[in-house]
């Protein structure tokens, strides 16, 4: 009984421990793929493309003024969902924290807990979904052919990369 209960909280904290806050919604950024790796997601990901993106190249896909007010209101749409997702996978987590810390907690009690905080981070990932995929119905096929062209060429930390510059 205590090495499956070790084996759950050596889980919990791995997880704890690697999570980072979620980003805002819709915002994916694939990284540079080697061989074999595949984008966060899975391969349906390349098919979206993250508000950002979309903003930092307004002009080079000539979006429209009704296109930019329609994913600006996505935006705004989502915020405060986002926002409340936010509150509550930080209480779950604290709660699951508090659990594992205590040391008295039973393994249903962890895991039910840990079930919670799986099932707000799902939420958020619904709701990231849903925001992708609004900003892809809102852009004709040759702006989400030219936004995948420069996906490809907008990797982390290349100052070359479309769009307008940056100030330091």
């Amino acid at each position: 009984m205590k090495s499956v209960i070790a084996a759950i909280l050596f889980a919990v904290v791995s997880i704890a421990c690697a999570q980072q806050p979620p980003p805002p919604p819709g915002d994916f950024q694939p990284g540079p793929q080697g061989p074999g790796q595949r984008p966060p997601g899975g391969d349906f990901m390349r098919e979206f493309f993250p508000p950002e993106l979309v903003m930092r190249n307004q002009r080079a896909i000539g979006l429209t003024p009704d296109q930019q007010a329609a994913i600006r209101e996505e935006m705004v749409r989502a915020m405060p969902r986002f926002t409340e997702l936010q509150w509550q996978i930080s209480a779950e987590e604290e709660s699951l924290s508090n659990l594992v810390k205590s040391g008295s907690a039973g393994e249903k009690q962890i895991i039910a807990q840990f079930e919670k905080l799986l099932a707000v981070e799902a939420q958020i990932k619904r709701l990231q979904l849903e925001n992708l995929l609004k900003i892809r119905n809102i852009l004709t096929p040759d702006q989400q052919e030219s936004l995948k062209a420069l996906k490809r060429l907008n990797r982390p930390g290349d100052a070359n990369r479309p769009g307008p510059p940056r100030e330091p």
